[in-house]
């Protein structure tokens, strides 16, 4: 079973720029589809971005397409979310997610193999 650890997370400017990591160990790293979702004060968690086994297929939330980039790095048993031109209403806990099944499945959110325990994003204004 892959355990996730986010790290990455800070209080940044609105306009800014942040790169979040999410480090997977204990299970085959490439054999996971992963994702990046996140939740805000009094909001239900919501999907952000998605990559698949091979890093070759991605999807994101419409809120941040163009500004987010989901990456991985299947030798460092690592996945990223560059997060620029960043904007008070993405000031959320992120969370990643671990899957052997496909991107649909991501971005559902239901019963998702493992979950990191997240990380704290602020966007002041």
């Amino acid at each position: 079973q892959v355990q996730l650890v986010e790290s990455g997370g800070r209080l940044v400017q609105s306009g800014g720029s942040l790169r979040l990591s999410c480090a997977a160990s204990g299970g085959t790293f490439r054999n996971y589809a992963l994702g990046w979702f996140r939740q805000a004060p009094g909001k239900e968690c919501e999907f952000v971005a998605v990559i698949s086994r091979s890093g070759g297929g991605t999807y994101y939330l419409d809120s941040v397409k163009g500004r987010f980039t989901i990456s991985r790095d299947n030798a460092k048993n690592t996945v990223y979310l560059q997060m620029n031109s960043l904007k008070p209403e993405d000031t959320a806990v992120y969370y990643c997610a671990a899957d052997p099944r496909g991107l649909s499945d991501i971005i559902d959110g239901n019963a998702l193999a493992a979950w990191g325990q997240g990380t704290q994003v602020t966007v002041s204004s």
